[in-house]
């Protein structure tokens, strides 16, 4: 079932295997009804029936990179909620459909701002909406209890699921010109109270 996160904003959990690795899309309600990411190809009728379950449909769709977990239920949201769709300018996404609209960092789509966040990715982004103070982090971050260690505070992705980790931690200092509570990551749990400080205070640890 959908969880809501903050106001509008919902978790869509299509998988929930053991060890931690969780399956998720966010679909935002408000205004022009949003679907963040899709899952895997094979976890469509999940988010499906998340998505009937929240009673809104959404009208966007936009990707924020192009792992399997993130893109591989893309022609299936495309056919059935018949979505204008959005993904990073540098994507070559091998979907049957093609995107309607490719993004750029500093982009704006709605009400959300584009920020470009490579490492775990190349063509990685973040999507930021300050007005609400909620921000789709993608695999920029993972939640810290992934790694076993206090939820409610963020950890950067595994190395193994990363291209380049050192950029990936090098992109964190880009989010820092953003305000925002709420850090939603696909990967461990979310961060729904002072999610921009926290990753302040990651990026510049004592001592660094």
């Amino acid at each position: 079932m959908p969880t809501e996160i903050t106001d509008g904003v919902y978790d869509i959990t299509c998988l929930d295997e053991p060890g931690g690795k969780r399956y998720r899309a966010f679909l935002f309600v408000d205004g022009t009804p949003t679907l963040f990411d899709t899952g895997l190809a094979s976890t469509t009728d999940a988010l499906f029936a998340g998505i009937e379950a929240v009673g809104v449909e959404p009208e966007r769709l936009v990707i924020t990179h192009g792992d399997g977990d993130h893109l591989g239920g893309f022609d299936g949201v495309v056919e059935r909620y018949d979505v204008e769709s959005w993904v990073p300018d540098q994507l070559e996404a091998n979907t049957e459909r093609e995107p309607d609209e490719r993004y750029g960092d500093g982009d704006r789509i709605g009400r959300f701002v584009a920020v470009h966040t490579p490492g775990h990715e190349p063509e990685h982004h973040s999507l930021i909406d300050e007005e609400r103070g909620v921000a789709v982090l993608g695999d920029a971050l993972s939640g810290a209890d992934q790694r076993g260690l206090e939820a409610g505070r963020f950890h950067l992705p595994p190395a193994v699921y990363s291209t380049d980790l050192n950029q990936a931690e090098e992109s964190l200092e880009r989010l820092l010109d953003y305000e925002f509570d709420v850090g939603l990551v696909y990967h461990g749990s979310s961060v729904t109270t002072d999610a921009s400080a926290k990753i302040d205070r990651y990026v510049n640890f004592p001592g660094k």
